[in-house]
C-alpha cells in the first residue's frame, strides 16, 4: 500500500535514548519505527546518530528495523565521553537535502537547537509534529510550540506501552 501522506521523520537519536533512559526504560527502536509509521504516516525515518566503532550490530539493527540512518563521527574527550554532534546533519536533512521530498516532517527531539528549524517548518506549513523524549526534561525554547490553537508538541514517554523495549518480546519481535 502506497503512504499517501508522505511524511518524514528526522530524529535525534542520543536525545531519544537519554531522554527514555531517565524514566527507567529503554526504548524498542523497532516498535518505535512502526509507532512513527501508524502514528504519523512515516515513509522515511532518518535517525541521525554518532558512528561508533563496535557499534556496528545496532546500526545494522536500525536499517533493519526501517531506519536511515545518518552518521557523524564521534569525538573521544580526554574525561572518557563521547560526542557526536548531530544537530547541523539534522537541519541540513531537515531543511535543504530532503525538504521537496517529504509533505509534513515530523522532529524527535528535546534538544532547544532545533527552535529555528520548527520555526521554519511551521512558516513552510511542513511540521506534523516535534516528538519530545521527556516531557520533564526539554528545552524552554521549544515549549513555545504548543499553543492554544495548535498543539506542536507530543510527550514520547507517555507513549511507553507502545514502544518499550521488553527482553521478553525480543526473538518474536
Amino acid at each position: 500500500m502506497k503512504n499517501v501522506n508522505k511524511n518524514y521523520a528526522f530524529i535525534d537519536a542520543q536525545n531519544v535514548h537519554l531522554g527514555i533512559l531517565e524514566f527507567g526504560w529503554k526504548i524498542d527502536w523497532k516498535k518505535f519505527r512502526i509507532w512513527l509509521r501508524n502514528k504519523f504516516g512515516i515513509e522515511k525515518a532518518l535517525i541521525f546518530i554518532g558512528y561508533n566503532k563496535g557499534n556496528e550490530s545496532l546500526y545494522a539493527f536500525l536499517q533493519h528495523s526501517g531506519f536511515v540512518c545518518i552518521f557523524k563521527p564521534t569525538l573521544a574527550y580526554k574525561d572518557g565521553t563521547v560526542k557526536g554532534n548531530c544537530d547541523a546533519e539534522l537541519v541540513l536533512h531537515s531543511a535543504a537535502i530532503e525538504f521537496e521530498n517529504y509533505n509534513k516532517a515530523v522532529i524527535v527531539s528535546g534538544d532547544g537547537d532545533f527552535a529555528c528549524l520548527i520555526e521554519f517548518l511551521q512558516e513552510k506549513n511542513k511540521l506534523e509534529m516535534l516528538v519530545v523524549p521527556n516531557e520533564n526534561k526539554y528545552s524552554a525554547l521549544l515549549k513555545r510550540f504548543n499553543t492554544s490553537e495548535k498543539k506542536f508538541i507530543l510527550f514520547l514517554n507517555r507513549e511507553r506501552t507502545k514502544i518499550e523495549y521488553s527482553p521478553i518480546n525480543e526473538k518474536g519481535a
